[in-house]
């Protein structure tokens, strides 16, 4: 393609006479008594709009000429290819011309060498040209590192789309779905990929879709307001800097302004502290390291210190964590720490928690990842992942400190992932927007008509990947690399043995459950 910018002034001065032509030929027509020449009439249409652009200095005009060299190893070979080639051309109503007598004049023109010895050229604008431009590609430019993972094959191109997120300017991911679109698949898929890599993962699961997983893999898996699970959240982590008693002071908190549903007013917050800070040193427990070992208090203990605080704030936020000391969420809140959540995969399943203490058990089990993800001692790759982050992000405790999370990870070799079908309600909050524009890659799977102008203008999409979203099949998507400028549109697929391992259809859950049973 060789391309020559014609000057503004003798564009203009062309324009200008074919118009005139255009115009006197229409008027000799009209004055003949003959019929209007309508391909005449858009071209004059053509020509006065590109004028206008021309003038306003919107576009340019350029000469450009395109030729195509055919190799084949013999004449009759050639003679086919030649066919072929102009079939192609006019299937998109181009007419190919072959440089009869002008072979080498052709060749040369179509080497590396920057000059036209044919000069058969036509007149473009700057939008034609724009779009005859023969260098874009739909596939990813991106090269993949050593955790790339193979999500799936390229929709525009049947290339594959090959993603490295430990590449990226930040670590994090979000995936965003209308219900049934495919994001639990598609993120299982990532998992089970990571783990290939050597990839520590961590999972938040609230409806225990990652139990198959974790089973298959050999992980860990804590079913979180299960008979004999209990976390403390007073424990504290070892080796993790001098103010290790001072953070975990405010994360209880963090976490009892999430279990009362409401942030602590500022009245309440000094009794709490003083109280928190009363529950460890009734156990010993001060700002030396060397006592950070000794068992840790319970909550019951944090209630106790509030009750005799004499204080009308600390009197009712111990009202008010009866139920999780001695009521009916005391199975996990109220013990000492039963279960370790270490291994290569981790998955915290909040299914057995009751809804009105779900938020309070992510935000739990968030820590405890955090409490890994976090030791200096302990530095790996690592990945985290909130399935269905909305409940987590509907309290202001529990968004906040996901948000702290998400800034944070990176300084940690740690990327979160948000798994979504409320996009909306994550994209009307700042701090589900701050989430989202701390994630470098980003998933979009179908789209809700009612969610795509929103999700259409946060993450800058154009009217085509919109329609895209909306009839996508399950499992299609859109990549968007948010700091590098990168998309794909792309099918996930998986093989036979991965697909078994992360289906949660349940007529195929059903027909696997029968066929490791036998017949009856």
């Amino acid at each position: 393609m060789h391309i020559e910018p014609i000057p503004p002034m003798v564009a203009a001065q062309r324009l200008r006479r074919q118009l005139a032509r255009l115009e006197s030929s229409a008027r000799a027509n009209a004055e003949a008594g003959r019929l209007a020449d309508f391909n005449a009439e858009a071209a004059a249409d053509d020509a006065a709009e590109l004028a206008s652009s021309l003038a306003r200095g919107d576009g340019r005009l350029f000469r450009v000429g395109l030729y195509l060299t055919v190799h084949a190893l013999d004449a009759a070979e050639l003679q086919g290819e030649v066919q072929q080639v102009r079939a192609l051309a006019a299937s998109l109503l181009l007419d190919a011309q072959p440089t009869t007598f002008c072979a080498l004049q052709g060749w040369t023109t179509s080497l590396p060498l920057g000059a036209d010895a044919i000069r058969q050229r036509r007149t473009f604008d700057t939008q034609a040209l724009a779009a005859s431009f023969p260098f874009a590609s739909p596939d990813l430019d991106a090269p993949a590192g050593s955790t790339g993972v193979l999500y799936g094959v390229n929709v525009a191109s049947s290339g594959v789309v090959v993603w490295d997120r430990f590449a990226q300017d930040n670590h994090n991911s979000v995936v965003l779905a209308r219900s049934g679109a495919g994001k639990s698949y598609f993120t299982k898929l990532e998992a089970l990929r990571m783990l290939y890599h050597g990839v520590e993962v961590s999972v938040i699961d609230p409806e225990d879709e990652y139990r198959a997983l974790a089973e298959t893999t050999g992980g860990a898996h804590l079913g979180l307001g299960a008979h004999g699970v209990a976390f403390n959240p007073f424990d504290l982590p070892v080796d993790q800097g001098d103010d290790t008693l001072i953070r975990r002071a405010l994360f209880v908190q963090t976490l009892v302004a999430a279990m009362l549903g409401e942030p602590l007013k500022s009245s309440a917050r000094p009794v709490l502290d003083r109280a928190v800070l009363a529950a460890y040193a009734a156990k010993g427990i001060n700002s030396a390291p060397s006592t950070w070992s000794r068992p840790a208090p319970l909550l019951a203990d944090l209630v106790e210190h509030l009750s005799i605080s004499s204080h009308p704030e600390g009197e009712a936020i111990a009202d008010r964590l009866i139920p999780y000391v001695t009521g009916s969420y005391k199975e996990l809140f109220a013990q000492a720490t039963t279960t370790r959540p270490d291994g290569h995969l981790v998955v915290f399943s909040l299914r057995d928690l009751p809804e009105e203490v779900k938020s309070v058990g992510v935000l739990l089990a968030l820590d405890a990842i955090w409490r890994k993800v976090a030791n200096p001692a302990d530095r790996r790759p690592r990945l985290v992942i909130v399935d269905e982050a909305w409940m987590l992000m509907k309290e202001a405790e529990g968004a906040r400190f996901l948000y702290r999370l998400a800034k944070s990870a990176r300084k940690h070799w740690a990327g979160l992932t948000v798994v979504t079908q409320d996009a909306a309600d994550l994209l009307a909050s700042d701090l589900g927007r701050a989430v989202v524009a701390n994630s470098a890659t980003q998933i979009l799977l179908r789209q809700a008509p009612q969610a795509i102008s929103a999700v259409g203008e946060a993450f800058g999409l154009s009217e085509g990947e919109r329609a895209f979203l909306l009839s996508a099949e399950r499992g299609e998507g859109l990549l968007c690399g948010g700091n590098t400028g990168d998309r794909a549109a792309f099918a996930a697929i998986s093989s036979p043995a991965e697909h078994k391992v992360i289906t949660s259809d349940p007529a195929e859950l059903l027909d696997q459950h029968d066929g490791e049973s036998g017949p009856l």
